[in-house]
């Protein structure tokens, strides 16, 4: 990836994230990423990063091999008009992680032989701890390992069929501010019983790290790690059924199926 060069279209927050986790890992020079903004002085924050800030997405795209396409769905049509004619089929990728916007619709607008990926980060990308999930249509052998090579740099990616990536916009994407406020209520409850906010923030996040590195490490289904905790008569049995009996996972699940039908409307 040391000689890949790399525009970033649209920093907003997954941009900014994206940008981040690249530059966090070194693995990419600064120099050879390129990121735009409208109003570029809202990245004001990059500016002695090494990476060169940009409103100008043509002339970002003509500095670059692989194009990122941030922007909002709203914005997309738009801003692929733009660039359509600046593209090469023999120089370019175009990487397209907004929401809901298909490949052939893409395809449809750029109308050139581009190779086309959607892929689907989250904003842990800032810290290199991101899942992606990556699809694309007839494309090479070759382009598909630089978008795998790009999107490891900053967390883990799989790819999967076209059809389930409004599925993993909201089990990955969307799916990080669940956990976020998962994590936020565990604090409260840890307030409540005792702990200031402080330690409180430390101990839950601290074990919500350990929990997921149990699953990731071990391959095992949740349960199997929960039955060594909750012990006959225990006071975690106790603390589960409770949650279970105020719908603490039909909650979660409902909220994801409301979150997925948004999604497809």
């Amino acid at each position: 990836m040391k000689n890949s060069k790399v525009a970033i279209i649209g920093c907003g927050n997954i941009g900014i994230s994206i940008l981040q986790g690249l530059l966090k890992e070194q693995s990419l020079p600064a120099e050879n990423i390129t990121a735009t903004r409208r109003n570029i002085g809202e990245l004001a924050s990059m500016k002695d990063s090494g990476v060169s800030l940009l409103s100008d997405n043509i002339e970002a795209v003509n500095r670059s091999g692989l194009i990122i396409i941030a922007v909002k769905p709203y914005n997309i049509v738009s801003v692929l008009e733009e660039l359509k004619d600046h593209l090469n089929p023999d120089h370019h990728l175009l990487i397209s992680v907004t929401a809901g916007v298909t490949i052939n619709k893409i395809q449809e607008i750029i109308g050139t032989k581009i190779p086309v990926f959607r892929a689907m980060p989250n904003i842990a990308a800032s810290v290199c701890k991101s899942v992606t999930c990556i699809c694309h249509s007839g494309v090479k052998a070759k382009d598909i390992e630089s978008v795998k090579q790009l999107f490891d740099i900053i967390g883990t990616t799989i790819t999967i069929d076209e059809d389930l990536m409004e599925s993993a916009t909201i089990l990955g994407a969307c799916g990080i501010a669940y956990v976020l406020r998962f994590i936020r209520a565990m604090i409260q409850g840890g307030i409540q019983i005792g702990f200031d906010a402080s330690s409180a923030s430390l101990i839950v996040n601290q074990t919500v790290k350990g929990a997921a590195e149990l699953l990731i490490e071990g391959h095992q289904h949740p349960e199997f790690e929960i039955d060594k905790v909750t012990t006959p008569k225990g006071c975690t049995i106790v603390g589960l059924n409770e949650m279970e009996h105020n719908g603490f996972s039909s909650s979660l699940i409902k909220g994801l199926v409301a979150s997925f039908d948004k999604i497809e409307k």
